[in-house]
């Protein structure tokens, strides 16, 4: 006899991601030698983060895995909590409701349903982007601001959207003729976006978009990633 992995039964396509969420769960924090189905309602924030970043590389198929601030945008996210310091979430315990039950504040999703949708996008269209490091990706709209406020005109950075599921935009650097700069986010891309034009390709088309923060010219950044023209009648 040996024990399986855990197994959840559904009957429609629309329960995947919470099967997939009780899966996960199940599997990083069940005891071995538990009576069955009892698994912990609430784990160590640090546990978590481990969980996230080892489910990210394997379904990613990536050796790049989450980086510190990235465990620092999420915490902020999961406890609904800007105030706090990094230091301050490494004691805290996060819960199967916070996890996957209640909806994050201002949205319609829970934070493994905005996981879950980040880690099929980037699964499916942006795997080579993040193994490359081009994607700051888990960093708030807040600080994207404060990070591009006192860069050069044309300045931009790709992040992960925070209202919609599957989403990736870009955030640049206008500066006017006075000086004074603003921050615009392109309306995210979907996987289905990319699939007609991807990533590469259409930051080449914006001719906004100069250099990758913190000072990376945009064709050296993603040029490898350029798709060859056709010519002619295209």
């Amino acid at each position: 006899q040996v024990l399986s992995l855990p197994i959840v039964v559904i009957v429609h396509g629309n329960q995947d991601n919470n099967a997939k969420a009780t899966v996960l769960w199940d599997n990083a924090f069940s005891e071995t030698d538990r009576v069955p189905f009892v698994v912990a309602e609430q784990v160590p924030w640090e546990k978590m983060c481990d969980t996230l970043n080892l489910k990210f590389m394997a379904e990613v198929q990536t050796t790049k895995g989450l980086l510190k601030e990235h465990y620092f945008f999420l915490a902020q996210k999961i406890f609904n909590d800007n105030s706090a310091r990094f230091e301050d979430f490494q004691n805290r315990r996060v819960s199967w409701a916070q996890f996957n039950k209640e909806i994050l504040p201002g949205r319609g999703f829970t934070f493994w349903q905005w996981f879950d949708g980040v880690l099929d996008l980037t699964k499916r269209c942006l795997k080579n982007y993040w193994s490359d490091r081009l994607i700051s990706g888990f960093i708030s709209k807040q600080y994207v601001c404060k990070l591009l406020s006192t860069e050069p005109d044309g300045t931009f950075l790709l992040r992960f959207s925070d209202s919609e599921i599957g989403g990736v935009t870009i955030a640049h650097v206008i500066r006017g003729k006075d000086g004074s700069s603003q921050v615009e986010n392109i309306q995210p891309f979907s996987a289905k976006d990319l699939s007609i034009r991807s990533l590469g390709d259409r930051i080449r088309d914006l001719g906004q978009l100069r250099n990758l923060y913190p000072n990376i010219p945009k064709d050296q950044a993603f040029g490898s990633h350029y798709n060859k023209e056709q010519t002619g009648k295209d």
